[in-house]
């Protein structure tokens, strides 16, 4: 479809260029009279190829929906329609995020629900959050459905960011002790050793040990190499199927800490969009089948459809979720407090925030396990280097 460059006036007197989709100029001066701009000037600027198409559907930060959900939510509370909302949102996004609002702006415009719209970018719209608008959209609700749904996702990226930042000094710890170890193979214990054998030493059996390794570092390092590709790519295979998925989550879930951590990560996204689907006025039989497909755990997802189904036949959610030891006890015993009282989606939000503390007491756990255990496996690791390389020194000694 060709594209226009535009320049127009808004309310305030104030000049935008820019650039909009349309089959003729004429459409594309009526599109931007009807976003109640002053059009000065419109010229086509050529036909989008598929590379420019390509980046309509590229999929943008997680950020940028979180600040455009934001946004948008605030302007419709604030009275504005619809299409003017994302018309703004369109100039003022940067390029990603501008191209997606662009299209979803056409679409609205052509007569296409916003709910319908945001259905055509499942790779940056999930169905939670087409489902929500849609319910929003049904209801006449649609700015407090953005608001909830802003709020929830301005917990989700506080929870990510506080989730990297706490991994971040294992991780560079780790990486620092593998870089020093592959450095003490490849470049320190060679030398070491070519002196041992100059002098013709007797060499401990740790010695050797550590020249052998060292020697397999250097001379075999491909076939290191290979076996580490290789099993990354076998594992992500396997990942792929639904055996193998259900396999490592459910692996996961069993390691010490690491296990309880995801857990309650998985709990927290549970109750927390549960709570905002039922919120938004979606039936209980849905909003399961919409979290069943959407939780990231294969082994959450495939308990939570055997919920559903039995949820379908009549059985309480509150029953239902407690045949299943994944699901604690204080999760069912919340949910029949809030189905007897008939506040089922404020208690899921209310577990949701003690699921989300617990994520964070788990994080500190897991990095306050890992900092001991790494300076643990440090000292076992650097003895044993020591030990390796002074002992045939105190052999060499006593010979002279």
């Amino acid at each position: 479809m060709p594209i226009f460059k535009y320049v127009v006036k808004n309310k305030q007197g104030e000049n935008i260029k820019g650039k909009v989709e349309a089959v003729s100029k004429a459409q594309a001066v009526s599109t931007l009279m009807g976003r109640d701009l002053f059009v000065i000037d419109v010229a086509p600027l050529g036909q989008q190829d598929g590379v420019l198409t390509s980046l309509t559907h590229a999929k943008v930060k997680f950020e940028d929906l979180v600040n455009f959900t934001r946004q948008l939510s605030t302007m419709i509370n604030a009275g504005l329609p619809l299409a003017t909302s994302l018309s703004i949102l369109e100039e003022q996004g940067k390029s990603e995020m501008s191209k997606l609002t662009g299209n979803l702006l056409k679409d609205v415009e052509g007569g296409l629900s916003f709910s319908s719209a945001l259905a055509k970018y499942k790779e940056n719209f999930s169905r939670i959050y087409v489902q929500l608008v849609k319910a929003g959209e049904v209801g006449g609700v649609l700015d407090e459905v953005l608001d909830r749904l802003a709020i929830t996702m301005e917990k989700e990226k506080d929870f990510r960011a506080k989730t990297k930042g706490a991994m971040i000094y294992p991780i560079i710890i780790v990486l620092a002790m593998v870089a020093v170890a592959i450095v003490m193979m490849v470049a320190v214990i060679p030398k070491l050793t070519a002196m041992y054998k100059d002098f013709g030493a007797d060499l401990p059996a740790a010695t050797k040990v550590l020249m052998g390794i060292s020697a397999f570092f250097v001379n075999s390092w491909w076939v290191i190499a290979l076996i580490a590709l290789g099993g990354v790519f076998s594992i992500r295979a396997w990942k792929k199927t639904p055996q193998g998925e259900r396999a490592i989550d459910a692996f996961f879930l069993k390691v010490p800490i690491i296990g309880v951590l995801k857990q309650k990560v998985v709990l927290t996204d549970f109750t927390r969009t549960l709570s905002l689907l039922l919120g938004a006025g979606v039936s209980l039989l849905e909003a399961l089948d919409i979290v069943a497909s959407a939780i990231d755990s294969a082994v959450y997802r495939g308990e939570l459809k055997e919920v559903n189904k039995q949820v379908e036949k009549g059985v309480t959610l509150s029953d239902a979720i407690a045949h299943y030891e994944n699901f604690p006890p204080i999760l069912h015993q919340m949910v029949a407090v809030g189905e007897e009282t008939g506040k089922l989606d404020e208690i899921l939000g209310k577990i949701s925030e003690y699921f989300e503390k617990e994520s964070e007491y788990a994080i500190k756990n897991l990095t306050t396990a890992i900092e001991p255990m790494i300076m643990i496996v440090l000292g076992i690791g650097v003895g044993f280097i020591v030990i390796a390389i002074i002992m045939p020194i105190y052999s060499l000694t006593s010979q002279f």
